[in-house]
């Protein structure tokens, strides 16, 4: 079972660590692809200052962020399971796991982020500013980026276990499975249900996601179909509605009435 993730747009800026070494991340096929978008960042962050925040969208009372990606190949790194924050995060709580969990996350779970492609929870990375909508002058677009480098290392991370596609729709862009994955593809939707009407919420999104990836951490189950999946959920108390299989894979809404 693989379990993507979405990355956090905010993060936590490592106080000390040695620096990015792109080669020691997961995946190494991906290196070439990532320096290319390293590149690009420290080359557009290391100018005016002011046109680098306009295209990375950084409000100007933090520009601190473009300083930051100016210098990240000097930056100091942590795990990635540390740097990533945020509601599904916390809710995830990565770091009070079980010994036995963790294992299997390092096993099982990789972010998607926009600078490294897919990182794994104990990858060293730098904070950095990149949001998947990204356009970089000398690269183009971010998820047109990653769209083209991916598909080989996704499928090589997936091996022939069930792909549970927790991202957002942003982060999703920078690879689709293919239609011959659909079978072992599924994607989860939390809606909230409040006096008999369901929308989605992004706070309950998130952190309800953070739970679910914990629970099967956790729990260790190894579901190989969608199917098995909903009724591992189910298992672990949510409430879960599978939709029709389709070419995307099969979508399951996980409804829930309180955070």
């Amino acid at each position: 079972m693989l379990i993507l993730l979405p990355p956090s747009e905010g993060k936590s800026a490592p106080a000390r660590g040695r620096p990015l070494e792109l080669s020691t991340l997961s995946l190494p096929s991906l290196t070439p692809a990532r320096e290319a978008v390293l590149d690009a960042l420290v080359e557009l962050c290391g100018g005016d200052p002011a046109v680098a925040a306009a295209t990375l969208g950084v409000p100007k009372t933090q520009t601190d962020l473009v300083d930051r990606n100016a210098r990240l190949r000097a930056a100091a790194t942590a795990r990635a399971d540390q740097v990533y924050t945020g509601v599904l995060y916390d809710a995830l709580g990565f770091g009070t796991l079980s010994t036995a969990a963790k294992r299997r996350a390092a096993a099982r779970v990789l972010v998607a982020s926009s600078l490294f492609g897919l990182v794994a929870p104990g990858d060293r990375i730098p904070a950095y500013r990149l949001s998947g909508d990204a356009v970089l002058p000398t690269l183009g677009g971010v998820a047109a980026h990653w769209r083209a480098h991916l598909d080989a290392a996704a499928r090589e991370a997936l091996g022939g276990g069930l792909l549970v596609d927790l991202r957002s729709g942003m982060y999703g862009a920078f690879w689709r499975p293919a239609p011959d994955l659909a079978p072992r593809v599924a994607t989860v939707r939390v809606l909230h249900e409040h006096d008999g009407t369901r929308k989605v919420v992004s706070h309950f999104n998130k952190a309800t996601k953070g739970r679910i990836v914990r629970a099967l951490l956790e729990d260790g189950a190894t579901p190989r179909t969608p199917a098995a999946l909903a009724d591992a959920l189910r298992d672990l108390g949510w409430s879960v509605e599978p939709g029709e299989p389709g070419k995307a894979g099969t979508q399951l809404d996980v409804v829930v009435t309180e955070i």
